[in-house]
């Protein structure tokens, strides 16, 4: 059972890091382009850990547990 949790948890991280990686650098890529690869790594990260910690995981937190209630009625 515990290894089940370990996998839905990882695959809501990675669903929430994926798309907002990839939008990420789909908007801001080309200016970030001349950044040395640790100036973008720290801009990318002080950006998106925040994002997915306070509101990526929590609202898909809140989608699976309404996708979970409804399948429970």
């Amino acid at each position: 059972m515990k290894s089940k949790f370990k996998f839905i948890a990882a695959l809501k991280i990675w669903l929430v890091i994926y798309p907002s990686i990839t939008l990420f650098l789909f908007l801001f890529g080309q200016p970030l382009a001349s950044l040395p690869l640790y100036g973008r790594t720290f801009i990318l990260t002080i950006t998106l850990v925040p994002w997915m910690v306070f509101i990526g995981i929590p609202v898909l937190d809140s989608i699976f547990s309404k996708i979970s209630l409804v399948k429970n009625k």
